[in-house]
């Protein structure tokens, strides 16, 4: 993040909306190997530390990067930060290496690409968009790799529930997500079962998934989480999102 550089126009088909709040600072992508090794080194000065669990490289799609600029990203990332992220793994500076995406087709040229050990997947798993599920989370599984899965409310509208305005992707929700979301809340309220519980549950469910990864700011929203992700939820929830084809006959669900 650079103070002093003026924030670039972004490409007019990215869809990543930026940080909410914060400072004005421009960012800088920058994939190259000497990159990453720098922004490793940066980040173990400020938390001074001397190794990292996970270090994943992010954001390199289309979704932030526009269909254009996107694969010349990737053959970046590939040449550059991943051959620093596999040394350092192989000096035991960082424990697993990994990717963190928003779209589940460049989540597999990833994993088809590298040797990686983690993937964060954001939104492309969720009780309304389920795209990862055909080909991504097959391959995890067959390459052992864990998938921590992030957006599991679509930006909103999972947690929210059909209200006014209500997000999806970091945008109003169009007609037919709300009424495919009107549609899900009758049948959790019909089981006595909340929205967010449902959307977290199925998330995790699936046996490529390792983490779910929700936000909060307040404790009470991290305890507000716990138990959302632990309560009991009826498999008849599950066979009758199916029923109703709500939700893909293949996905995976506790029963």
């Amino acid at each position: 993040m650079d103070p002093f550089g003026k924030k670039p126009d972004a490409p007019k088909d990215a869809v990543s909306p930026g940080f909410a709040g914060g400072y004005p600072h421009a960012p800088r992508f920058d994939y190259s190997y000497d990159g990453a090794m720098r922004s490793i080194e940066h980040s173990l000065l400020r938390m001074g530390l001397d190794r990292l669990d996970i270090v994943l490289i992010h954001d390199c799609d289309v979704w932030t990067h526009g269909k254009e600029e996107a694969p010349t990203r990737f053959k970046e990332a590939m040449s550059g930060a991943y051959r620093a992220l596999d040394k350092l793994r192989n000096e035991k500076v960082v424990k697993a290496i990994g990717f963190g995406i928003n779209e589940a087709d460049t989540c597999v040229k990833f994993a088809l690409a590298g040797d990686f050990d983690v993937a964060m997947m954001a939104g492309r798993y969720t009780l309304i968009d389920q795209t990862g599920l055909a080909e991504f989370l097959p391959l995890a599984l067959e390459k052992n790799m864990g998938v921590t899965l992030a957006g599991v409310f679509n930006s909103g509208i999972l947690a929210t529930g059909s209200v006014a305005h209500a997000k999806f992707d970091y945008a109003d929700a169009s007609v037919a997500v709300v009424a495919k979301v009107k549609a899900i809340e009758e049948i959790c309220r019909k089981h006595e079962v909340t929205l967010r519980q449902a959307a977290i549950q199925f998330a995790a469910a699936h046996p490529a998934v390792v983490s779910v990864v929700l936000g909060a700011v307040k404790p009470e929203e991290v305890k507000a989480n716990v138990q959302d992700a632990s309560v009991e939820i009826p498999a008849s929830v599950w066979s009758d999102l199916k029923s109703a084809r709500l939700l893909d006959q293949a996905a995976p669900t506790k029963s």
